[in-house]
């Protein structure tokens, strides 16, 4: 009996404990963001996904911008008052291009000023929402990624190119239909990007990152730095405040396999001393 006493402590701590743990977390995470609130004067949303895949019942999982965060952002920006500012921190792959949109014209038409903090990435969608801000904070090593919409499996430009270089009587009818499609998707993106882009850019400068941004240059997953978006006009700080990386902390992967990356978490002043007091050159 004692055996199976000990096997129902240990069924119902197995259960309890990670319930616990989970409601700490949520619980540090919404004191951070009060705190950050609370030090700039802002609404502060969240707008955070792992791009890596989480394990659930053997099956990989990833998160991106749906419309349930759509709808969450959009409810969070009418609970702000017209004077209070809004700061966005973004770390996403991207998403629905639907979701990614709604969430940029909301962001546009706030009257206060919108700042979106970029501590990793914000890629494709999270691109988009992001040129919707009066200014963008990201770390020196972020990334910004391509809003050239896809189709399918496909980049758009990059099935126009197929009618560039065959006859349409070459073409069959299915090409023909995802050109079509292909077309008007990027015009769409591009009318969107110039959009939301006019309320913080002249028209020229809107036209031209709509241009930049949609027209299929790079891959769609080319890393676009600081560098190179300032280069392209957009309007970039690097000067993340420290609550955003502490945030990011109490965002972790799931733990159910080993992690890739360890190290002490301690900023050193100096290097650190090899035992003994010799150090390598």
């Amino acid at each position: 009996m004692e055996f199976f006493n000990l096997l129902w402590i240990f069924l119902v701590l197995a259960s309890v404990i990670p319930v616990i743990r989970k409601s700490m977390l949520e619980g540090a995470r919404l004191r951070l963001l009060h705190r950050i609130e609370q030090k700039r004067g802002s609404r502060v949303i969240a707008l955070i996904h792992r791009q890596e895949s989480m394990s659930f019942l053997g099956f990989p999982m990833a998160r991106f911008i749906d419309i349930q965060d759509s709808e969450e952002v959009l409810r969070a920006i009418k609970l702000t008052d017209p004077n209070v500012p809004i700061d966005m921190i973004l770390h996403t792959p991207g998403g629905l291009v639907l979701a990614s949109e709604q969430i940029a014209r909301a962001l546009s038409k706030h009257p206060s000023k919108v700042t979106v903090f970029i501590p990793h990435y914000a890629m494709s969608g999270g691109t988009m929402i992001a040129l919707a801000a009066d200014e963008i904070i990201m770390d020196t090593n972020a990334v910004m990624g391509p809003v050239d919409p896809q189709i399918g499996q496909y980049p758009a430009v990059s099935i126009l190119s197929v009618l560039e270089q065959k006859e349409h009587n070459e073409v069959d009818d299915e090409t023909l239909i995802l050109a079509d499609i292909a077309q008007k998707a990027i015009s769409q993106v591009k009318a969107t990007i110039r959009q939301i882009a006019c309320c913080h850019y002249s028209e020229e400068e809107a036209e031209r990152l709509a241009n930049e941004m949609a027209s299929g240059k790079w891959t769609h997953d080319y890393p676009i730095t600081v560098e190179e978006a300032q280069q392209m006009g957009m309007k970039i700080s690097t000067d993340m405040p420290t609550e955003i990386y502490q945030l990011m902390n109490l965002y972790p992967q799931s733990t159910q396999r080993r992690p890739s990356v360890e190290y002490i978490p301690l900023p050193y002043p100096a290097r650190p001393k090899l035992p003994g007091g010799n150090q390598k050159s």
